[in-house]
């Protein structure tokens, strides 16, 4: 059976009735451009083939209820005017809602049945899958003229103000935007975006996510602790933000954290621009050493990464990988490594054997299309 059979199964079970439509959106991986989001700068994810699917049908009673086919979730049930005084899990597609209410969607009641394969918590962005799947189902079945933008908005600003994780776009662009085969090169202060062909195929070329399963919470502290560094940085430099530092300006900072972590993202930056040419010259093996830049940056500098994942890196890295780095917002998750396709089963065995409890898990991920309708 298919996860839409699935969630179409559990919607009729919970409600009786077939649901009005069924969506879902992917997960993702960030290529490169690291915490670059918050600082205005340039990112480049792909969209990944493990989705997030939202069955739902509209009330007329003013009530929205969400249920997950996860069995540690329970079942919510709220009004149209409590949606932003949601909590724990809940509060990704209510404070959706809520958000595309604010963005100026009319108040209804809903219905919604959540059936999710993105793994939780491991830099893959299962709550963008979330919140992106949610946010189209109610736009489409409410007939707002909304674009995808105004959608990832929505998405966004129900992880800030309802959730209370202070993210940047990329992870609902890249869940909404993508297209199969492509990265999305997204400027995020313009919100100007390209596709960039990844030619992994004819490289013979795949992309290896190694969960470390280390989880991490990106409400917690440590995230919120690097956006206030970044911040703070910036108005030392007297920029708008950090995507307009120059490395020569970084260096003179006088606070050694603060330049730690403006040096991560202007070099970052610098990255992502480097990958996007070799990209576009068709040189798709020559990302590795500047994937491992990355790691480097994020481990020293931006200090996001963990033992656990520093061990995985050095694992991929050695059985053969191109260049691995870790991605999503730290403190754990998930490995990104680039490798050839006659090594993967090597580097899968080599980071499966990383000590672990519980132990690491392996995905080949290929890039994929963003949020649709699937029924």
């Amino acid at each position: 059976m298919s996860a839409l059979d699935d969630v179409r199964r559990a919607f009729t079970a919970a409600h009786g009735h077939e649901p009005d439509g069924i969506f879902s959106a992917p997960g993702r991986v960030n290529l490169i451009g690291e915490h670059t989001d918050h600082n205005e700068g340039h990112v480049l994810p792909f969209a990944i083939d493990r989705r997030t699917w939202v069955a739902v049908a509209r009330r007329t009673d003013g009530t929205v209820t969400v249920c997950s086919s996860d069995p540690g979730t329970q079942p919510v049930s709220t009004t149209v005017g409590a949606l932003d005084e949601a909590t724990g899990w809940a509060a990704y597609p209510l404070g959706t809602v809520w958000a595309l209410g604010e963005a100026g969607v009319a108040p209804s009641g809903w219905d919604l049945v959540v059936h999710g394969e993105v793994p939780l918590g491991a830099g893959l962005s299962s709550s963008a899958a979330l919140e992106s799947a949610v946010a189209l189902a109610v736009a489409e079945c409410s007939g707002a003229d909304l674009d995808r933008f105004a959608l990832a908005a929505a998405g966004r600003r129900a992880e800030n103000d309802v959730v209370g994780a202070p993210v940047g776009i990329m992870d609902q662009a890249a869940s909404l935007l993508c297209r199969e085969g492509s990265a999305l090169l997204l400027d995020c202060r313009s919100m100007a975006t390209e596709d960039v062909a990844l030619g992994l195929e004819d490289a013979d070329l795949g992309i290896l996510v190694i969960d470390s399963r280390v989880r991490h919470d990106l409400a917690d502290g440590g995230y919120a602790d690097r956006r206030a560094a970044c911040v703070a940085a910036a108005a030392a430099l007297g920029v708008p933000a950090l995507r307009d530092a120059d490395l020569a300006a970084v260096e003179g900072l006088g606070d050694d954290v603060l330049r730690r972590r403006a040096r991560h993202v202007v070099t970052e930056q610098a990255r992502v621009h480097e990958v996007v040419g070799l990209l576009r010259a068709g040189r798709p093996a020559e990302v590795g050493p500047v994937l491992s830049a990355s790691q480097a940056s994020l481990r020293d500098d931006f200090a996001v990464s963990v033992p656990e994942v520093d061990a995985l890196v050095t694992a991929a890295e050695d059985a053969g990988a191109l260049g691995a780095r870790i991605v999503g917002g730290g403190f754990g998750g998930s490995v990104l490594a680039l490798v050839r396709r006659a090594s993967l089963d090597d580097v899968a065995v080599a980071c499966r054997a990383v000590p672990g409890d519980p132990g690491p898990t392996v995905r080949e991920v290929a890039p994929a299309p963003g949020a649709r309708r699937d029924l």
